[in-house]
């Protein structure tokens, strides 16, 4: 019976939504993070009569078809890249990005990767880094005696180094942004690479047109909405359970015509 197989795979569909808003939900405080959203699409149909067939001798035609579907599958999973909110957070390195653009990083195997992340630290040499030591690029590199570390809407840095009196710029950070942001690849640790589908980089300073600004002290929270996800939730488990009693269904029917005498 048709019924059995296509209830299957709303079930597996259902499946793989919840595994999208379980994700969702897992990352509620991870910074920058951007939720995901499930699409679906339905499968190939068998025509057990056309539209527009002939219908008689006369010539008459049939205004509708007779048309059986073979169920859903997982088109896509979309990244929703709307701005998150941002909280203050007092850490001098902490940069939040308000409005379009990627902070840019090297990763160890020599590619550039692209995150809404600016929770930064200081390694051993001064270089301004991610949590995992990451390099920002452009490379930053602070002095021993640095202190009173100042990042202005513009991403340029500046700091008061000894017992000089004046700040001295240390470099400028930049932002990328893609034609197709919600196109780039997530490879984990908030970190996004480049693809066919988001475009190549653009490049420029914060404040540009089209380019977000920075806020120093600040980082961009995840733009996850509890209440939002577990209504998707409940609607995903009601879908499930609906398919399973489909199947059910299908069951007894088979089972009454096998009984038959």
């Amino acid at each position: 019976m048709r019924a059995l197989y296509i209830a299957s795979t709303g079930m597996l569909a259902q499946e793989r939504n919840v595994e999208v808003i379980s994700n969702n939900v897992a990352n509620m405080r991870t910074t920058g993070f951007k939720r995901q959203r499930a699409e679906f699409q339905d499968l190939l149909y068998q025509d057990l009569r056309r539209s527009g067939s002939t219908t008689s001798t006369a010539g008459t035609a049939a205004p509708v078809g007779i048309q059986i579907g073979s169920g859903v599958r997982l088109a896509a999973t979309a990244r929703v890249m709307s701005q998150g909110s941002v909280e203050n957070t007092g850490k001098e390195l902490d940069i939040a990005i308000r409005g379009e653009g990627f902070f840019q990083i090297q990763t160890p195997d020599g590619r550039t990767a692209y995150t809404r992340d600016g929770s930064f630290e200081i390694n051993a040499q001064g270089q301004l880094v991610t949590v995992e030591g990451y390099q920002v690029v452009p490379g930053i590199t602070f002095p021993q005696n640095a202190k009173n570390i100042s990042i202005n809407q513009e991403g340029e840095i500046q700091v008061q180094v000894g017992n000089a009196t004046g700040q001295t710029i240390l470099g400028q950070l930049t932002l990328a942004r893609f034609v197709n942001k919600a196109g780039l690849e997530a490879n984990g640790d908030n970190l996004f690479l480049e693809t066919a589908a988001s475009g190549p980089a653009q490049v420029s300073t914060p404040g540009s047109p089209g380019y977000g600004t920075m806020l120093q002290n600040h980082l961009e929270m995840a733009n996850v909405n509890s209440v939002a996800e577990i209504s998707d939730l409940i609607a995903a488990q009601r879908a499930y359970e609906m398919n399973s009693r489909i199947i059910k269904a299908a069951d007894e029917m088979l089972s009454a015509t096998s009984n038959l005498r």
